[in-house]
Protein backbone atom coordinates (compact mmCIF):
# COMPACT_ATOMS: atom_id res chain seq x y z
CA UNK A 1 0.00 0.00 0.00
CA UNK A 2 1.42 3.37 -1.04
CA UNK A 3 1.89 6.00 1.68
CA UNK A 4 2.61 9.68 1.20
CA UNK A 5 5.61 11.25 2.95
CA UNK A 6 3.57 12.77 5.79
CA UNK A 7 1.85 9.47 6.54
CA UNK A 8 5.24 7.71 6.45
CA UNK A 9 6.52 10.05 9.14
CA UNK A 10 3.44 9.33 11.25
CA UNK A 11 4.07 5.60 10.90
CA UNK A 12 7.56 5.90 12.40
CA UNK A 13 6.65 7.23 15.83
CA UNK A 14 8.77 5.47 18.44
CA UNK A 15 7.43 3.72 21.57
CA UNK A 16 7.46 6.22 24.42
CA UNK A 17 6.56 9.17 22.17
CA UNK A 18 3.94 11.41 23.81
CA UNK A 19 1.07 12.79 21.76
CA UNK A 20 -0.66 15.72 23.45
CA UNK A 21 -3.95 17.07 22.16
CA UNK A 22 -3.85 20.70 21.09
CA UNK A 23 -7.33 21.57 22.31
CA UNK A 24 -8.05 19.27 25.27
CA UNK A 25 -4.43 18.75 26.40
CA UNK A 26 -4.86 15.02 27.04
CA UNK A 27 -1.62 13.06 26.74
CA UNK A 28 -1.12 9.62 25.19
CA UNK A 29 2.09 7.59 25.30
CA UNK A 30 2.75 5.30 22.34
CA UNK A 31 3.29 1.62 23.19
CA UNK A 32 3.47 0.17 19.66
CA UNK A 33 2.05 0.47 16.16
CA UNK A 34 -1.03 -1.70 15.53
CA UNK A 35 -1.39 -1.13 11.81
CA UNK A 36 -1.86 1.39 9.02
CA UNK A 37 -4.01 2.03 5.99
CA UNK A 38 -4.42 4.55 3.22
CA UNK A 39 -5.92 7.10 5.59
CA UNK A 40 -3.91 6.80 8.77
CA UNK A 41 -1.85 4.90 11.32
CA UNK A 42 -3.20 3.19 14.44
CA UNK A 43 -1.16 2.94 17.64
CA UNK A 44 -1.66 1.21 20.94
CA UNK A 45 -1.31 3.97 23.53
CA UNK A 46 -1.68 4.53 27.24
CA UNK A 47 -3.19 7.52 28.97
CA UNK A 48 -3.15 8.05 32.72
CA UNK A 49 -5.20 4.97 33.56
CA UNK A 50 -5.84 2.67 30.59
CA UNK A 51 -4.78 1.40 27.20
CA UNK A 52 -6.51 2.65 24.07
CA UNK A 53 -6.14 2.71 20.28
CA UNK A 54 -5.20 6.03 18.65
CA UNK A 55 -5.60 6.68 14.93
CA UNK A 56 -3.69 9.62 13.48
CA UNK A 57 -3.81 10.97 9.94
CA UNK A 58 -2.73 13.81 7.68
CA UNK A 59 -6.27 13.76 6.22
CA UNK A 60 -8.65 15.66 8.55
CA UNK A 61 -11.73 14.87 6.47
CA UNK A 62 -11.06 11.13 6.77
CA UNK A 63 -10.73 11.41 10.55
CA UNK A 64 -13.92 13.49 10.74
CA UNK A 65 -15.82 10.91 8.71
CA UNK A 66 -14.70 8.00 10.92
CA UNK A 67 -15.41 9.97 14.09
CA UNK A 68 -18.96 10.63 12.87
CA UNK A 69 -19.43 6.91 12.29
CA UNK A 70 -18.19 6.05 15.78
CA UNK A 71 -20.43 8.72 17.31
CA UNK A 72 -23.39 7.18 15.49
CA UNK A 73 -22.40 3.71 16.75
CA UNK A 74 -22.20 5.02 20.31
CA UNK A 75 -25.76 6.34 20.05
CA UNK A 76 -27.15 3.00 18.88
CA UNK A 77 -28.40 0.99 21.82
CA UNK A 78 -27.98 -2.78 21.72
CA UNK A 79 -25.02 -2.90 19.32
CA UNK A 80 -21.37 -3.39 20.28
CA UNK A 81 -20.04 -3.89 16.77
CA UNK A 82 -17.59 -0.99 16.70
CA UNK A 83 -15.24 0.44 19.37
CA UNK A 84 -16.30 3.21 21.74
CA UNK A 85 -15.05 6.71 20.90
CA UNK A 86 -12.97 8.27 23.72
CA UNK A 87 -11.38 11.46 22.39
CA UNK A 88 -10.87 13.62 19.26
CA UNK A 89 -8.15 16.26 18.89
CA UNK A 90 -5.20 17.59 16.86
CA UNK A 91 -1.47 17.16 17.41
CA UNK A 92 1.26 19.51 16.24
CA UNK A 93 4.56 17.95 15.12
CA UNK A 94 7.42 19.89 13.50
CA UNK A 95 5.09 22.76 12.66
CA UNK A 96 2.48 20.52 11.05
CA UNK A 97 -0.94 19.72 12.48
CA UNK A 98 -2.34 16.19 12.39
CA UNK A 99 -5.82 15.00 13.35
CA UNK A 100 -6.36 12.02 15.59
CA UNK A 101 -9.01 10.21 17.55
CA UNK A 102 -8.81 7.75 20.42
CA UNK A 103 -11.04 4.70 20.74
CA UNK A 104 -11.53 1.65 22.88
CA UNK A 105 -8.76 -0.92 22.46
CA UNK A 106 -10.43 -4.19 21.50
CA UNK A 107 -8.25 -7.19 22.29
CA UNK A 108 -8.67 -10.72 21.00
CA UNK A 109 -7.88 -13.06 18.09
CA UNK A 110 -9.23 -12.30 14.64
CA UNK A 111 -12.22 -14.33 13.47
CA UNK A 112 -10.33 -16.90 11.38
CA UNK A 113 -7.75 -17.51 14.12
CA UNK A 114 -10.50 -17.98 16.70
CA UNK A 115 -12.37 -20.50 14.52
CA UNK A 116 -9.14 -22.43 13.86
CA UNK A 117 -8.33 -22.51 17.58
CA UNK A 118 -11.76 -23.25 19.04
CA UNK A 119 -13.50 -25.19 16.26
CA UNK A 120 -15.92 -24.61 13.39
CA UNK A 121 -18.98 -25.02 15.66
CA UNK A 122 -18.36 -21.43 16.81
CA UNK A 123 -18.85 -20.03 13.32
CA UNK A 124 -22.64 -20.13 13.41
CA UNK A 125 -22.90 -18.46 16.83
CA UNK A 126 -20.54 -15.65 15.82
CA UNK A 127 -22.31 -15.07 12.51
CA UNK A 128 -25.64 -14.83 14.37
CA UNK A 129 -24.08 -12.10 16.51
CA UNK A 130 -22.66 -10.30 13.50
CA UNK A 131 -25.98 -10.34 11.64
CA UNK A 132 -27.84 -9.06 14.71
CA UNK A 133 -25.43 -6.10 14.96
CA UNK A 134 -25.58 -5.44 11.21
CA UNK A 135 -29.38 -5.35 11.38
CA UNK A 136 -29.21 -2.57 13.99
CA UNK A 137 -26.55 -0.74 11.97
CA UNK A 138 -28.66 -0.93 8.79
CA UNK A 139 -31.77 0.27 10.61
CA UNK A 140 -29.80 3.37 11.59
CA UNK A 141 -28.90 4.21 8.00
CA UNK A 142 -25.39 2.79 7.66
CA UNK A 143 -23.73 0.03 5.62
CA UNK A 144 -20.48 -1.37 7.00
CA UNK A 145 -18.78 -1.73 3.64
CA UNK A 146 -15.30 -3.19 4.16
CA UNK A 147 -16.41 -6.24 6.13
CA UNK A 148 -13.71 -8.93 6.38
CA UNK A 149 -12.24 -11.35 8.98
CA UNK A 150 -9.13 -9.23 9.59
CA UNK A 151 -11.33 -6.47 10.97
CA UNK A 152 -13.37 -8.81 13.18
CA UNK A 153 -11.97 -9.72 16.59
CA UNK A 154 -13.45 -12.11 19.12
CA UNK A 155 -13.33 -10.98 22.74
CA UNK A 156 -14.33 -12.87 25.86
CA UNK A 157 -15.22 -15.27 27.35
CA UNK A 158 -18.07 -15.26 26.72
CA UNK A 159 -17.15 -14.91 23.06
CA UNK A 160 -18.27 -11.65 21.42
CA UNK A 161 -17.52 -10.52 17.88
CA UNK A 162 -16.30 -6.91 17.55
CA UNK A 163 -14.99 -4.78 14.70
CA UNK A 164 -11.80 -2.71 14.88
CA UNK A 165 -12.05 -0.68 11.67
CA UNK A 166 -14.97 1.53 10.62
CA UNK A 167 -13.13 3.27 7.77
CA UNK A 168 -15.37 1.70 5.12
CA UNK A 169 -18.69 2.41 6.82
CA UNK A 170 -20.92 4.33 4.39
CA UNK A 171 -24.32 6.03 4.52
CA UNK A 172 -26.94 4.03 2.63
CA UNK A 173 -27.28 4.96 -1.02
CA UNK A 174 -23.77 6.31 -1.46
CA UNK A 175 -20.81 4.61 -3.15
CA UNK A 176 -18.88 2.20 -0.94
CA UNK A 177 -15.78 4.04 0.32
CA UNK A 178 -13.43 1.11 0.93
CA UNK A 179 -13.59 -2.55 -0.02
CA UNK A 180 -11.50 -5.71 -0.20
CA UNK A 181 -11.94 -7.60 -3.47
CA UNK A 182 -12.69 -11.09 -2.12
CA UNK A 183 -15.70 -9.78 -0.12
CA UNK A 184 -16.84 -7.26 -2.74
CA UNK A 185 -19.83 -8.21 -4.91
CA UNK A 186 -18.65 -5.81 -7.62
CA UNK A 187 -15.38 -7.72 -7.97
CA UNK A 188 -17.30 -10.97 -8.55
CA UNK A 189 -19.73 -9.36 -10.98
CA UNK A 190 -22.68 -9.94 -8.66
CA UNK A 191 -23.81 -6.38 -8.00
CA UNK A 192 -22.84 -2.75 -7.71
CA UNK A 193 -20.79 -0.93 -5.10
CA UNK A 194 -23.77 1.10 -3.96
CA UNK A 195 -24.15 0.96 -0.18
CA UNK A 196 -27.16 -1.18 0.70
CA UNK A 197 -27.96 -3.99 3.13
CA UNK A 198 -27.26 -6.69 0.55
CA UNK A 199 -23.69 -5.45 0.08
CA UNK A 200 -22.90 -6.35 3.70
CA UNK A 201 -24.79 -9.66 3.51
CA UNK A 202 -22.75 -10.66 0.46
CA UNK A 203 -19.61 -10.03 2.54
CA UNK A 204 -20.95 -12.11 5.44
CA UNK A 205 -21.45 -15.05 3.05
CA UNK A 206 -17.91 -14.67 1.74
CA UNK A 207 -16.58 -14.58 5.31
CA UNK A 208 -18.26 -17.96 5.91
CA UNK A 209 -16.64 -19.25 2.70
CA UNK A 210 -13.30 -17.79 3.84
CA UNK A 211 -13.30 -19.97 6.98
CA UNK A 212 -13.01 -23.05 4.73
CA UNK A 213 -10.47 -21.33 2.45
CA UNK A 214 -8.18 -19.40 4.88
CA UNK A 215 -5.96 -18.25 1.99
CA UNK A 216 -9.02 -17.32 -0.08
CA UNK A 217 -8.98 -18.09 -3.81
CA UNK A 218 -8.56 -16.05 -6.96
CA UNK A 219 -11.27 -14.99 -9.38
CA UNK A 220 -11.23 -16.96 -12.64
CA UNK A 221 -14.61 -17.15 -14.36
CA UNK A 222 -16.19 -15.12 -11.58
CA UNK A 223 -19.87 -14.96 -10.79
CA UNK A 224 -22.03 -17.25 -8.71
CA UNK A 225 -20.99 -20.52 -10.46
CA UNK A 226 -17.33 -20.17 -9.48
CA UNK A 227 -18.01 -19.31 -5.82
CA UNK A 228 -20.69 -21.99 -5.34
CA UNK A 229 -18.43 -24.49 -7.07
CA UNK A 230 -15.82 -23.81 -4.41
CA UNK A 231 -18.46 -24.07 -1.67
CA UNK A 232 -19.51 -27.53 -2.87
CA UNK A 233 -15.91 -28.75 -2.53
CA UNK A 234 -15.86 -28.19 1.24
CA UNK A 235 -17.88 -30.50 3.47
CA UNK A 236 -17.80 -28.00 6.35
CA UNK A 237 -19.74 -25.53 4.17
CA UNK A 238 -22.49 -27.99 3.20
CA UNK A 239 -25.00 -26.90 5.84
CA UNK A 240 -24.46 -23.23 4.96
CA UNK A 241 -24.76 -23.75 1.20
CA UNK A 242 -28.34 -22.50 0.81
CA UNK A 243 -27.75 -19.45 3.01
CA UNK A 244 -24.56 -18.58 1.13
CA UNK A 245 -26.31 -18.96 -2.22
CA UNK A 246 -29.16 -16.66 -1.21
CA UNK A 247 -26.83 -14.01 0.19
CA UNK A 248 -24.58 -14.02 -2.88
CA UNK A 249 -27.64 -13.82 -5.16
CA UNK A 250 -29.04 -10.80 -3.34
CA UNK A 251 -32.09 -12.76 -2.16
CA UNK A 252 -32.05 -11.38 1.39
CA UNK A 253 -33.39 -7.88 1.86
CA UNK A 254 -32.38 -7.58 5.52
CA UNK A 255 -29.83 -9.05 7.92
CA UNK A 256 -32.76 -10.38 9.93
CA UNK A 257 -33.88 -12.58 7.04
CA UNK A 258 -30.43 -14.08 6.63
CA UNK A 259 -30.17 -14.54 10.37
CA UNK A 260 -33.43 -16.51 10.55
CA UNK A 261 -32.29 -18.86 7.78
CA UNK A 262 -28.92 -19.33 9.48
CA UNK A 263 -30.65 -20.06 12.76
CA UNK A 264 -32.73 -22.79 11.15
CA UNK A 265 -29.76 -24.61 9.61
CA UNK A 266 -27.89 -24.59 12.92
CA UNK A 267 -30.54 -26.73 14.61
CA UNK A 268 -29.21 -30.30 14.97
CA UNK A 269 -31.33 -32.79 13.06
CA UNK A 270 -30.10 -35.94 14.81
CA UNK A 271 -31.45 -37.08 18.16
CA UNK A 272 -27.92 -38.00 19.20
CA UNK A 273 -26.79 -34.38 19.30
CA UNK A 274 -24.56 -33.46 22.23
CA UNK A 275 -25.94 -31.65 25.25
CA UNK A 276 -23.90 -28.61 24.27
CA UNK A 277 -25.54 -28.57 20.83
CA UNK A 278 -29.00 -29.02 22.33
CA UNK A 279 -28.41 -26.15 24.74
CA UNK A 280 -27.24 -23.94 21.88
CA UNK A 281 -30.29 -24.74 19.78
CA UNK A 282 -32.75 -24.25 22.63
CA UNK A 283 -31.29 -20.82 23.30
CA UNK A 284 -31.31 -19.90 19.61
CA UNK A 285 -34.92 -21.00 19.15
CA UNK A 286 -36.00 -18.92 22.15
CA UNK A 287 -33.95 -16.03 20.79
CA UNK A 288 -35.63 -16.41 17.39
CA UNK A 289 -39.11 -16.38 18.93
CA UNK A 290 -38.43 -13.18 20.83
CA UNK A 291 -37.32 -11.45 17.62
CA UNK A 292 -40.23 -12.57 15.43
CA UNK A 293 -43.16 -12.24 17.87
CA UNK A 294 -45.77 -9.52 17.28
CA UNK A 295 -45.21 -7.27 20.26
CA UNK A 296 -45.60 -3.65 21.25
CA UNK A 297 -42.53 -1.40 21.22
CA UNK A 298 -42.15 -2.05 24.95
CA UNK A 299 -42.18 -5.81 24.36
CA UNK A 300 -39.64 -5.45 21.59
CA UNK A 301 -37.20 -3.79 23.97
CA UNK A 302 -37.74 -6.68 26.36
CA UNK A 303 -37.17 -9.21 23.57
CA UNK A 304 -33.84 -7.61 22.65
CA UNK A 305 -32.79 -7.94 26.29
CA UNK A 306 -33.89 -11.58 26.38
CA UNK A 307 -32.05 -12.22 23.12
CA UNK A 308 -28.84 -10.97 24.63
CA UNK A 309 -29.34 -13.14 27.73
CA UNK A 310 -30.06 -16.27 25.68
CA UNK A 311 -27.13 -15.68 23.32
CA UNK A 312 -24.71 -15.16 26.20
CA UNK A 313 -26.05 -18.35 27.82
CA UNK A 314 -25.48 -20.33 24.61
CA UNK A 315 -21.95 -19.03 24.19
CA UNK A 316 -21.12 -19.63 27.85
CA UNK A 317 -22.38 -23.22 27.53
CA UNK A 318 -20.14 -23.78 24.49
CA UNK A 319 -17.15 -22.35 26.34
CA UNK A 320 -17.85 -24.62 29.35
CA UNK A 321 -17.90 -27.76 27.20
CA UNK A 322 -14.77 -26.63 25.37
CA UNK A 323 -12.90 -26.30 28.69
CA UNK A 324 -14.34 -29.63 29.89
CA UNK A 325 -13.11 -31.40 26.75
CA UNK A 326 -9.64 -29.89 27.21
CA UNK A 327 -9.46 -31.29 30.76
CA UNK A 328 -10.45 -34.73 29.51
Amino acid sequence: MMMNNTLKSLSNLSPGTTIQGKWYQKQYTIIKELGYGANGVVYLVRDSNRQAALKISDNPSSITSEVNVLKSFNKVQGSALGPSLLDVDDWEQHGKQHSFYVMEFIKGPDLLSFIQQKGSEWLGVLMLQLLADLEILHQNGWVFGDLKPENLLVTGPPARIRCIDVGGTTIKGRAIKEFTEFYDRGYWGLGSRKADERYDLFAVAMIIVNTAYPRRFNKTTGGLPQIMGMVKQKQELAKYENVINKALSGHYQTAGEMRRDLLSVLQPRKSGASRAQQAQVKSRVQLHKTRTGKNSSKSKKKSHFLETVFLIAAISMMYFFYLYSQVL
